[in-house]
């Protein structure tokens, strides 16, 4: 869990805007772009009961502008509390709220 921890930064993953409880964010760079996309996991409506009696969350995540066609898959498993336990990323990276903002930024100078 600490490598979440350092991820998202703080002792929680990372929560959304105020008064957002049910948000959990994560920010994914699909392979070959420069493009840094914000996900939002609801954990009332996007996580699924596994198998297993944990639970997890499958997303495809594509970025927003003509310069990154490609698309990643985020993979999320949660324990029986819906306690985040693992975050993958295939076909691109996980990266921090820190590279997010430095790509809008970036963005935004253009």
């Amino acid at each position: 869990m600490d490598f979440f921890r350092k991820l998202f930064g703080g002792s929680q993953p990372a929560q959304g805007e105020a008064g957002d409880r049910a948000g959990l964010y994560f920010y994914v760079r699909p392979a070959g772009c420069q493009e840094v996309v914000r996900v939002r996991i609801d954990r009332n409506n996007d996580i699924s009961l596994g198998d297993d009696g944990g639970y997890f969350a499958f997303k495809t995540v594509r970025g927003s502008s003509y310069k990154c066609t490609r698309s990643a898959e985020l993979r999320l498993y949660f324990d029986a509390q819906r306690r985040l336990q693992n975050a993958e990323v295939v076909g691109g990276d996980l990266v921090t709220q820190k590279d997010y903002e430095a790509w809008l930024a970036s963005e935004q100078q253009t």
